[in-house]
């Protein structure tokens, strides 16, 4: 289970980002969080896998501070950012997704076995040779996602995965978070578009001005969005499980 306690961000001028953040991931759950820009959800991420140490409260994995493990937060809560590009460091698909094994010394048998099982997958192999930056960007969002899975992490952190994509590259990368959970995995998914894929979590967390206002079931809370400043651009009268950019 990822937990958070007592966290607090300030930044200059006594700004707090964040206020007293208190939440809890039980394992094998999916949770939304969304809220408007500027509300603390990426600085919130940030702190789920120590990139951010916290300035007050802790991060706890399975009870333990992340902060006594790094290296092992960081295999077993992987974050996949917004900026698929930001996360590409190798010269073709297949060189990028082995590069955290590589670093962490597994054998070459081991990462070309476990690098073809997350080609076959994510459904890349066909682009396994091709360079990153040369993909669309729903390839791209799905290539970074790639290299956070062949780390076999226990959580799985998506921050706006849906931005820029077109409707297949959106169905593309939300099949595969949705497959993801369906395999056991906890999934933390930020996002401003909940008609994309409100329909698949089972707990809604709303932010704004750093703190979290509301959290619970997506069908209690889904009425109460624009009370926190979270536009609601759909009809009143349409339910959470038509909100999905999937074929059910």
């Amino acid at each position: 289970m990822l937990e958070v306690k007592g966290l607090s961000r300030t930044y200059y001028k006594n700004r707090k980002v964040l206020k007293n953040i208190n939440i809890s991931f039980p394992e094998g759950s999916f949770t939304i969080i969304a809220g408007p820009n500027g509300s603390g959800k990426t600085q919130l991420m940030r702190h789920f896998n120590g990139l951010l140490k916290p300035q007050e409260g802790e991060v706890l994995l399975d009870g333990r501070s992340i902060q006594e493990d790094l290296t092992s937060a960081r295999r077993k809560v992987g974050l996949v950012f917004q900026n698929a590009d930001s996360q590409i460091v190798g010269q073709t698909v297949t060189s990028d997704i082995a590069f955290g094994p590589e670093n962490l010394r597994w054998s070459r048998e081991k990462i070309n076995k476990n690098v073809q099982k997350i080609l076959d997958e994510l459904g890349l192999d066909e682009l396994k040779d091709r360079r990153p930056h040369t993909l669309s960007g729903g390839e791209k969002r799905r290539a970074a996602l790639a290299s956070v899975l062949i780390m076999e992490p226990e959580v799985i952190v998506l921050d706006e995965p849906f931005i820029g994509l077109d409707y297949p590259g959106v169905s593309d990368v939300l099949s595969d978070i949705v497959r993801l959970h369906k395999s056991g995995r906890t999934i933390i998914l930020i996002t401003h578009d909940l008609e994309k894929a409100l329909a698949h979590c089972s707990r809604l967390i709303l932010m704004n001005h750093g703190e979290i206002c509301a959290q619970g079931d997506p069908h209690e809370l889904l009425s109460r969005l624009e009370e926190f400043g979270i536009r609601r651009p759909w009809g009143p009268d349409r339910s959470v499980e038509s909100m999905t950019w999937l074929k059910l």
